[in-house]
């Protein structure tokens, strides 16, 4: 998007609101964050608040492609300048150790920092007004907390729009996100990568440009952002279903006389269901569609949505990991709807 078809007006209110404390929803080519400044702890809690979200689960920071790091982290390892360099701006979050000057309200308590440089041209432009550019925004998805993440303004309109007590004063509207998950996150604070949330950018693209493969999360990892067992997920219980089994059990979920949402890539012959979607084949495409698709079968308010299970190889690991975590608190509802 070039300067000259961005609404400067608009980046400019959003970034004085910023400056002084306010909320403010902008896009960024994964999902809208919601975003405060990060070095106000005040207003950081209010991010909390507006989201009910725990406040030991960190949130990132957002920041310019001009910024300068040394302000924000203790140090910048190799391999981590190695994956800024290859993958900034862009959808990867990395884990570093926080500089002391920074409060520790954006990292739940830790002694570590998750930064972000997106390449939305919405959020460049923000970021580079807020505080002229020096300033950093931390943004979690701008949903409650648990929630489906939104990647288009009128998610996040939908998600606070109904509270008249909302803390969300604006809301910077870019389309909907090419992406459509939340960054890959590698955690390399401790010198060496950990991939603590898989994403757009797979652990084969990072080893490429560092050598090696990520390594799996450990218990002395960080907590990052995202990474809680039930996430990502809609009001209707959601189950993965293998593509085999799918039409078998929506027949007998239409035999109990149950309503049910059937979100698939590759099912033929479907039996009635309260509402389907077809989504694309490729994970690429996939991701970008999959959020705007759990909500639109969540406001069918059926019984269950069956989610036909992806394709369990790599490329695929960023969208079965939102899946799996959207699904973990329906564990038992297929089979309850099935018997009584």
């Amino acid at each position: 998007m070039p300067d000259e078809q961005l609404d400067w007006p608009a980046l400019r209110d959003a970034a004085r609101r910023l400056e002084q404390g306010e909320l403010v929803a902008f896009p960024t080519e994964t999902v809208y964050g919601l975003g405060a400044d990060a070095e106000n702890p005040a207003a950081v809690a209010n991010i909390y608040a507006a989201k009910g979200r725990p406040s030991n689960h960190p949130v990132i920071v957002h920041l310019a492609p001009e910024a300068d790091l040394a302000y924000w982290a203790q140090a910048v390892p190799a391999d981590a300048a190695k994956l800024i360099a290859a993958f900034w701006p862009g959808p990867l979050t990395l884990i570093l150790k926080r500089a002391t000057n920074i409060p520790d309200a954006i990292s739940g308590g830790q002694d570590s920092i998750g930064l972000r440089c997106p390449s939305h041209p919405v959020a460049q432009a923000l970021l580079r007004t807020f505080k002229d550019g020096k300033g950093g925004v931390a943004a979690p998805s701008a949903n409650k907390f648990g929630h489906v993440s939104p990647t288009t303004a009128q998610h996040v309109r939908n998600e606070f729009g109904g509270d008249a007590n909302s803390l969300l004063t604006c809301i910077l509207d870019g389309g909907q996100s090419e992406v459509g998950i939340e960054s890959t996150i590698v955690d390399m604070s401790r010198g060496h990568a950990v991939l603590l949330r898989p994403g757009h950018i797979s652990a084969d693209q990072i080893a490429a440009v560092i050598g090696y493969v990520p390594a799996s999360p450990d218990q002395a990892a960080p907590r990052a952002s995202g990474t809680l067992e039930s996430h990502y997920a809609p009001q209707t219980p959601v189950v993965l279903v293998d593509g085999e089994h799918v039409l078998a059990v929506l027949q007998k979920l239409n035999l109990r006389g149950r309503r049910a949402a059937l979100m698939q890539y590759a099912v033929e012959a479907l039996p009635p269901v309260a509402a389907s979607i077809a989504l694309p084949t490729t994970p690429t495409a996939y991701a970008h569609d999959l959020y705007a698709a759990l909500r639109a079968m969540d406001d069918v308010h059926a019984d269950v949505i069956i989610v036909q299970t992806p394709p369990a190889d790599a490329a695929w690991s960023g969208v079965n990991d939102r899946l799996r975590r959207a699904a973990h608190d329906s564990a038992g509802v297929l089979q309850q709807l099935l018997q009584d």
